[in-house]
């Protein structure tokens, strides 16, 4: 099993991104999800994005790592 992260894509240079996740900017290889655009959702893992998502989804994501981090 791998966890990917939900990320929101700022910018595309060739075949990588600055992905944003939650203010903590990362750069990404984009070559497994070539129709990815800037303002797209995706889920990253180990640096590569492995599939776009939607803003809803991602949100949907974010939620559940929250409730997982915060458990004590």
């Amino acid at each position: 099993m791998c966890l990917g992260a939900p990320a929101k894509i700022e910018s595309i240079e060739g075949e990588f991104a600055i992905a944003d996740f939650d203010g903590i900017k990362r750069k990404i290889s984009i070559q497994l999800v070539p129709d990815i655009k800037v303002n797209d959702y995706c889920l990253v893992h180990a640096g590569f994005a492995i599939e776009k998502i939607t803003k809803e989804y991602a949100n949907e994501i974010k939620g559940y790592l929250k409730e997982i981090f915060n458990e004590k």
